[in-house]
């Protein structure tokens, strides 16, 4: 990797620290016990979370993956991101832009830069580590043996380090377009367990980038799209 491209991968986790005043320049291990999770009220695709508090609020960096279908248009065939401890950043104005301002650090990022690079990358540097929650991937699914699922797998990093449990394989429950109303930004999404721990809900929502092309060329090689996102985690046996 290049010595730029390290620059820019060293400035993602800074840039989100430095839009907090001062004396509240830190992400992770905050309560969130009275944290609430807004949801447009406009549809009922996305229902509001059995629990009442949440587990983990975290910020994913990393990509969207496709393949071109033989109808000429992009399938979502899984995702890899890192996901960021940023509850202590709810109740203040960063917390809204937080996502945007990853984006613009990350899509200012080369192209041989990978979402790989970024798991890498953070979970060593001393000025993110505390802040890493997991990573978010896609494996077989666990119960039927075909197809892919959302993992979630914070068995390796933070507080949950060494803890077996500490993940979750999800289910499409809902979806909503972006409300922010822009056509390059990924799903709302809510998710339902079918295996592990960590979580008895998860919802996507506050995306940033991650959509494709509208149409592509059957053949062509499998895309990466960066994306941003936070992700609210509830339920589950696994605490922070």
């Amino acid at each position: 990797m290049s010595f730029v491209a390290l620059s820019l991968l060293c400035g993602v986790v800074p840039a989100m620290i430095a839009a907090l005043p001062h004396q509240d320049r830190q992400l992770s291990g905050c309560d969130i016990s009275n944290a609430k999770m807004t949801l447009p009220a406009s549809q009922v695709a996305l229902v509001e979370p059995n629990a009442t508090t949440p587990s983990f609020i975290g910020l994913a960096i990393g990509v969207q993956n496709y393949t071109c279908s033989n109808t000429s248009t992009y399938t979502n065939v899984g995702a890899v991101a890192e996901l960021f401890d940023v509850s202590c950043l709810y109740g203040k104005s960063a917390y809204t832009s937080v996502q945007t301002a990853a984006w613009d650090a990350w899509s200012a990022a080369p192209a041989d830069v990978t979402a790989q690079d970024v798991i890498a990358f953070f979970s060593g540097a001393p000025e993110a580590k505390n802040a890493v929650l997991g990573q978010h991937f896609y494996v077989t699914n666990p119960i039927t043996g075909t197809g892919v699922s959302p993992k979630w797998d914070f068995t390796s990093s933070g507080k949950t380090a060494g803890n077996p449990a500490a993940f979750v394989v999800g289910a499409k429950a809902g979806d909503i377009a972006s409300p922010a109303g822009n056509t390059s930004n990924v799903d709302w999404l809510s998710v339902k367990p079918i295996q592990g721990d960590l979580a008895s809900q998860i919802f996507r929502i506050d995306t940033t980038g991650g959509q494709p092309p509208a149409s592509c060329t059957p053949g062509s090689a499998p895309i990466s799209v960066k994306y941003t996102a936070k992700y609210w985690l509830f339920g589950g046996s696994v605490k922070k």
